[in-house]
């Protein structure tokens, strides 16, 4: 059995064991900025916490990486990979990657479920409608247009997940309230202390 590690910070101690914190959803539906509204939070709680966001893994470790079917699941088996090792270490790892097809995501599940590390996928969900609304570069409206190729949700495929630990309609909540589903699905899984 994982023994609970201890971390302190300027203000409290706070002890967690690491998990995996899978963000999943269309470009623009949230994950970086849900994923980022927690880290901080745990932070300050004195958690270790690590956000391993598609653009900067893409950027740093899958540069050269073309937007092929073979190359996104490469890469988001990368980013599976480093998540699992954070968390088999404690620290509460999570992903802002929209990680497109279910294979890979189940893949990368039953590779935690192995390790008996907890995998908690979350899917940020919100219509082509809405992210094309908040698109300020104007990537969705060019890609229903056709002037852009595989762009995941319009010309590419997006298989959203069918039982994910928690969804979120970032489309329909406040960044607050989805923050706050997903802390209390952790606290109901024990990973965070109540």
């Amino acid at each position: 059995m994982r023994r609970s590690r201890v971390f302190m910070s300027d203000t409290q101690s706070a002890s967690h064991r690491g998990f995996t914190l899978w963000f999943t959803g269309l470009s623009g539906a949230g994950k970086s900025t849900l994923s980022s509204a927690i880290a901080e939070q745990f932070r300050t709680l004195g958690y270790r916490v690590e956000v391993l966001d598609g653009d900067e893994v893409r950027t740093h470790l899958s540069k050269g990486l073309s937007f092929s079917k073979e190359d996104r699941d490469i890469n988001v088996r990368r980013i599976g990979y480093v998540a699992r090792l954070l968390a088999r270490n404690g620290v509460i790892a999570m992903t802002a990657a929209i990680s497109p097809y279910a294979d890979v995501r189940d893949e990368i599940r039953a590779l935690h479920d192995t390790e008996g590390v907890p995998f908690i996928e979350v899917h940020a969900q919100a219509t082509i409608e809405a992210l094309a609304t908040r698109d300020v570069k104007g990537l969705y409206k060019k890609a229903l247009a056709g002037e852009i190729e595989h762009f995941t949700g319009v010309t590419d495929p997006y298989e959203a997940p069918e039982n994910p630990e928690v969804r979120v309609r970032t489309d329909q909540q406040t960044v607050a309230e989805s923050v706050e589903q997903i802390l209390t699905e952790l606290r109901a899984r024990q990973l965070i202390p109540s």
